[in-house]
């Protein structure tokens, strides 16, 4: 009886499989999204044409399709395919790999290794790939969601090239449908605005496109078709790619801070928002806002600090999500901000003065002298209180004699600053007038 329906269940098998795995590529000329690879004139193209495959590793956000790339390159090249996870391996399963694939070469072919999250192998284990990469054992494709140049061993990547992954746009993902609805035989039942959506949502992974429009599919009754109002219903909503620990955190804040500097509220204001939206910590926020501040408003505009310290303290009293809006507006204030880096440039240029200086004494002059003995050897001698002197300035030198006069603080003419330079003008006038240099 098993044998009798043995065909029918394995037809149903394969009918139940998830759509994004039965819309795998048969070759490289399917894959869709990643044409600067694995179009004709792509990398990859060239080095099968060649007859050449060198180690790699894949560096992309999920669903880009680093796997199916790997399992179609080993294919096309004639190379057995081996694959394993470095969050399932150890170094016996290295080591049993490593076995098959030599001897595999001893009969005269050769293993493309694909090592999915390779980031995640410590350096020992990474280190472990080095000999067998150099004899030839095997060829490694290692996948990876995290930057190789932080996560990868320096002698690793030195003998693999970096072939980087790109998120599918909204022209890849409508590919991506397309196929899918010539599978299924029918269309997705959304109406223009709920597709757009849909691809929205994707936020670049094909894979998880295919999940959506499955989920679609389950949802439908017959002859339904859904608003972008009633996908949200069904699909719910999925949560942006993003791990607070990881690239996507890093490229968020980068972006936010470099929209600040570049005085564009806007966009700003929008990557603020999608680190909320991907549940970031706010007072992490409100610490960058206060750095960004300092850094690049700095005396342009002294209020900047005080409302990005007021916008944490009122995050602090009202909490989530009220409170966001407090560093939202600190966000705009300090895009719309007059810019200068003036005391952050000072700043760093002090701290080297005082590495290269710090073992120069002050002068003399204006050290205070509280023993006898330190007044006999002239502390405090010279002394000119400024108060006492023409518009409160004596203009003496104050650093270190074998040092010199310094300049490290050069005040742009930009907002609050317009106004210090002119005072700092003024004093180096009365400074030359007065001898002080």
């Amino acid at each position: 009886m098993s044998d009798l329906f043995a065909p029918q269940m394995s037809k149903e098998m394969a009918e139940r499989r998830p759509l994004a795995d039965r819309l795998r590529p048969k070759s490289l000329a399917e894959v869709t999204g990643q044409e600067h690879l694995t179009g004709e004139d792509g990398v990859l193209a060239r080095m099968i044409a060649s007859g050449s495959l060198g180690s790699m590793i894949f560096w992309g956000p999920p669903g880009t399709g680093k796997t199916t790339v790997a399992r179609l390159l080993s294919g096309e090249a004639g190379l057995a395919f081996e694959q394993i996870s470095a969050i399932f391996s150890g170094v016996a399963d290295l080591k049993k790999v490593f076995e098959s694939a030599r001897l595999r070469r001893m009969e005269g072919r050769q293993t493309l290794l694909f090592v999915d999250e390779i980031h995640r192998f410590n350096r020992a284990q990474q280190d472990s790939f080095l000999p067998v990469m150099e004899d030839g054992t095997v060829i490694l494709v290692g996948a990876t969601t995290e930057n190789p140049s932080f996560e990868l061993n320096a002698a690793l990547l030195s003998r693999a090239r970096v072939l980087t992954f790109k998120p599918h746009d909204e022209a890849s993902i409508e590919t991506l449908l397309k196929r899918a609805e010539e599978t299924e035989a029918k269309p997705l039942p959304l109406d223009s605005d709920a597709r757009a959506s849909l691809i929205r949502m994707a936020d670049g992974d094909g894979r998880a496109s295919l999940t959506l429009a499955e989920e679609v599919w389950r949802a439908a009754r017959p002859g339904e078709v859904f608003d972008t109002e009633g996908l949200g219903r069904i699909v719910q909503r999925r949560a942006p790619v993003y791990d607070k620990g990881q690239d996507g955190h890093y490229n968020l804040i980068s972006a936010l801070h470099k929209a600040v500097r570049g005085s564009d509220p806007d966009a700003a204001l929008y990557y603020l928002c999608r680190m909320f939206d991907a549940g970031e910590d706010p007072l992490y926020l409100g610490r960058r806002l206060v750095r960004m501040a300092v850094e690049d408003i700095g005396l342009a505009d002294p209020q900047a600090l005080v409302v990005c310290n007021a916008a944490k303290d009122a995050y602090d009293y009202l909490g989530s999500p009220e409170g966001e809006l407090a560093l939202a507006e600190a966000c705009v204030y300090l895009a719309t901000a007059p810019k200068s880096n003036g005391v952050y440039v000072a700043y760093k240029a002090a701290m080297r003065a005082a590495k290269e200086h710090g073992s120069l004494l002050p002068p003399k002059h204006i050290l205070n002298a509280p023993t006898k003995l330190m007044k006999g050897e002239g502390y405090g001698d010279g002394y000119l209180y400024d108060h006492d002197q023409p518009d409160a300035f004596s203009g003496q030198d104050y650093f270190p004699e074998k040092m010199g006069r310094q300049t490290f603080y050069d005040p742009p003419e930009r907002g609050f600053e317009r106004e210090i330079r002119k005072r700092l003008d003024w004093w180096a006038k009365l400074r030359r007038e007065r001898g002080g240099g």
